[in-house]
């Protein structure tokens, strides 16, 4: 079997090509990019832009399942350029498949989509958590506009299934973990509220066994067929716990300040406008849709998945740290 997966050089994206090769798939990666940890799987690289129609339906041509991973994600940037990678990309995924006739296709969806500012979610489920209203950042807007046209190409040729990881960690990360590790070391990191706001996280492992069990189940009128889940390790720890744990495992110092979530809104607001009057580099260090997302608690039911295709949580949250810690000692010592 054929398989492309677009963003393979991401985090996530290298987990997937890598759980897909070692099942004996032959598998290609759409990427902006070139990676030699893709080279080393013996993964097909495929290079191009999502917001190109024509070069992903030529990518697509002879492929037998799509997974589509590929996002611009993050707090801040243009609305445009999420719309054309997250909305456009998405759009011209979809019409790919319809064109070669591919009848699989797995979405990376997030959590971000039912966001709701100052609503807490303990427990929810993908059929009493709607999607989210007035949000305050072009992530999860597009995000939310895709996952919705993902769902609705599901039908009598094209299966399809949307994931909801949520807050990936693990070896290889080289964007959350090394970001915490960098302000926590500069002392510039704090708990947005007291930090006892319970979150629940996903290690990479699982959030691409859980890519790859919702493939293995989908066939046009699956269970999964057509529908959203959430996906996370099922053990939903604090803010306080669980960023601290993921700094304990790599050396770097442990955070016990805060700031009151009201001061981190207003500072988010603050610097969204700066940013946007003048040419300020890099992202804002806060901004209104982080402040929320930081201060509020926010962890789901994982049952949809366990029952409709089977994924299970294999990899413990402590094991997990075990593992990210072994990497990264590995890779300082190297």
């Amino acid at each position: 079997m054929r398989i492309l997966v677009t963003g393979g050089g991401g985090f996530l994206g290298q987990a997937i090509c890598r759980l897909l090769v070692t099942r004996g798939y032959e598998v290609a990666s759409f990427n902006r990019g070139l990676y030699a940890e893709l080279d080393a799987l013996g993964v097909r690289q495929i290079r191009g832009d999502l917001a190109d129609a024509d070069a992903i339906r030529d990518a697509a041509l002879g492929m037998d399942a799509l997974f589509h991973n590929a996002a611009k994600a993050g707090a801040w940037g243009s609305f445009e350029s999420y719309r054309l990678a997250n909305v456009v990309g998405t759009d011209n995924v979809i019409a790919a498949c319809r064109a070669h006739g591919i009848g699989k296709l797995v979405y990376t969806s997030t959590p971000s989509v039912t966001h709701r500012a100052n609503h807490p979610v303990a427990g929810g489920n993908e059929i009493d958590t709607p999607y989210g209203e007035h949000f305050k950042a072009a992530y999860p807007i597009t995000k939310t506009i895709a996952e919705k046209a993902v769902l609705a190409a599901n039908g009598a040729t094209l299966a399809t299934v949307a994931l909801r990881p949520r807050l990936i960690w693990g070896p290889g990360d080289n964007q959350l973990l090394p970001r915490l590790v960098e302000r926590a070391r500069a002392g510039r990191l704090r708990f947005v509220g007291d930090g006892n706001n319970l979150i629940d996280s996903t290690f990479i492992d699982n959030a691409a066994q859980a890519h790859v069990d919702a493939f293995d189940h989908l066939t046009i009128g699956a269970a999964c067929a057509g529908k959203p889940y959430f996906i996370s390790n099922g053990d939903p720890r604090s803010a306080r716990e669980t960023v601290n744990a993921l700094l304990g495992a790599v050396g770097a110092p442990q955070v016990q300040g805060t700031i009151p979530f009201g001061i981190a809104y207003a500072a988010g607001a603050v610097m969204e406008g700066l940013w946007k009057v003048f040419p300020l580099k890099g992202e804002p260090p806060m901004t209104r849709f982080l402040a929320e997302q930081l201060a509020t608690t926010h962890w789901y039911d994982i049952s949809a998945a366990r029952r409709d295709f089977g994924y299970e949580p294999r990899v413990s949250f402590d094991e997990g740290l075990r593992r990210l810690a072994g990497a990264w000692n590995a890779r300082c010592s190297a």
